[in-house]
């Protein structure tokens, strides 16, 4: 049976559907199912391999198995009024339905804007007010995390009441903003590389940062997010300080003395009593005691920061590549064959393949380039150009070999094809801007996010109903889809 075959009943059954539900209405709809599916799928699949590791381990298996109840709140909590699918439906379906009335409002104070402009005003006020009601709703649901018992003093005595702090939606706001720079940005660069092209004057410069860029986003991204990683890590969300320590494999130990180094608490030729922190690592890893000893090792040695790979900082960053390669075609490959199977043939099945290689080598290349970068700026070329005093040591590890390691690291996203690099460096950027700003904040400045979450979405929803080609990535793709009519 041929593939189109198979499509068809799946395709008719979409047609059909699209027939019994009006039009205005598919939006919100196709809206409200995208965002329950991808806010419930990865918590049931982590459910379901959570539950199959615990069978095969024996372990809680017993009559009152916590799966299907677990099973069922999932599935009842996405329907919760102030969750993302509702959010999804409240953004999308209301900048559609709000359209038609202010369409008219405008139409009747016969404002001088022409036809076309007046439509994308429409579009674009349309959108910020769902999108400044739906953030709204989400920002209702009271968070233990953002909920902090105060005390104060009064004539009666002191007294204690809970405080609720805003934030909890920063991620998503930063999402919208960063879409939405990125949009803007990327339209005034399109103006004038079209008008520099056309008089013959664009520079081999300005070529090369155009077909730059993007890297250049994913590498500054990624050395404000590895930054925050070994020195602040209460400002990454938890999963990804899970996943990063998993990924890099670091001993616990030596981000400790690295925080140390940088806050103080460890100086060289100074007894802190700190020398125990690396000393332990010393003694798992077969090295000379000293070695952790921060009054006699004054730069504690390269080899210890190769945890157990040699001296030969080469050596290290080789077999680096080699374990990060290995761990990283474990996890991409299994992905990529799930996804082929949507279309099973030998073309998917090498695309899978090819795939996995490619983006293995790519986050092999990143893990290495961290390591060897902090390498080279404590053993190769520090030295040598900063020289070898102690000062100079301190200074070095109290940050400047991190961010060597930081700075050096993003610049593998250029072993990525360039949708990729699209779609990685406008998924990290987000993530990096968090570092920068308070993960809470006074409620009493809520409304600054508001306001700039529902111009950004206004922007980028515009955008896609007037210039789809300049929405970039997954996401253009995405909303094309759920907002056509």
């Amino acid at each position: 049976m041929s593939g189109s075959t198979l499509i068809r009943p799946q395709h008719d059954r979409s047609r059909l559907l699209d027939k019994t539900i009006p039009s205005l209405l598919q939006p919100l709809i196709r809206a409200y199912v995208l965002g329950y599916a991808s806010s419930t799928a990865p918590r049931l699949l982590t459910l379901l391999l959570t539950h199959l590791s615990r069978r095969r381990k024996n372990i809680d298996i017993r009559p009152n198995d916590p799966f299907f109840p677990s099973l069922l709140a999932i599935l009842r909590g996405g329907l919760e009024l102030q969750r993302f699918p509702t959010f999804c439906a409240a953004l999308v379906g209301g900048s559609t339905l709000f359209e038609i009335p202010l369409r008219n409002l405008f139409f009747q104070l016969g404002t001088r804007l022409t036809s076309s402009a007046r439509f994308r005003f429409t579009r674009w006020v349309a959108t910020f007010v769902a999108a400044w009601l739906s953030l709204k709703l989400l920002q209702s649901k009271k968070s233990e995390a953002f909920t902090e018992c105060v005390t104060y003093d009064t004539p009666d005595g002191r007294q204690t009441r809970l405080k609720q702090f805003a934030g909890r939606t920063m991620d998503l706001t930063l999402f919208a903003v960063t879409r939405a720079l990125d949009i803007m940005v990327g339209e005034l660069w399109s103006r004038r590389k079209l008008r520099k092209t056309a008089a013959g004057t664009l520079t081999s410069v300005e070529k090369l940062t155009s077909r730059l860029t993007d890297s250049a986003i994913f590498s500054i991204s990624c050395a404000l997010i590895m930054w925050a990683w070994v020195y602040s890590p209460d400002r990454l969300p938890h999963s990804y300080v899970k996943w990063i320590k998993s990924a890099a494999a670091v001993d616990e130990r030596l981000l400790t003395a690295l925080r140390r180094m940088r806050y103080g608490e460890i100086k060289y030729g100074v007894e802190t009593g700190q020398a125990h922190v690396l000393q332990g690592m010393c003694k798992d890893y077969d090295l000379p005691l000293n070695y952790g000893d921060p009054v006699k090792s004054i730069p504690f040695p390269c080899e210890v920061v190769h945890m157990g790979s040699g001296p030969s900082c080469e050596y290290h960053a080789a077999s680096r590549m080699l374990r990060s390669f290995i761990w990283a075609f474990m996890t991409y490959l299994p992905l990529n064959l799930a996804i082929s199977l949507r279309n099973p043939s030998l073309r998917s099945l090498k695309r899978a393949l090819k795939s996995s290689l490619r983006s293995s080598a790519f986050l092999g290349s990143f893990i290495t380039l961290f390591y060897y970068g902090i390498c080279l700026a404590r053993t190769r070329l520090g030295p040598r150009l900063l020289g070898s005093s102690t000062s100079k040591c301190q200074q070095m590890d109290s940050g400047l070999c991190i961010a060597s390691g930081c700075s050096l690291s993003g610049w593998s996203i250029l072993l990525e094809n360039g949708g990729r690099r699209q779609d990685i460096s406008l998924f990290v950027a987000p993530r990096a801007l968090a570092t920068l700003l308070p993960r809470r904040y006074p409620m009493e400045s809520q409304w600054r996010e508001t306001l700039a979450f529902a111009a950004s979405a206004a922007t980028v929803f515009t955008c896609v109903k007037e210039r789809p080609e300049r929405v970039r990535g997954v996401l253009g793709k995405v909303l094309r889809s759920v907002l056509a009519a």
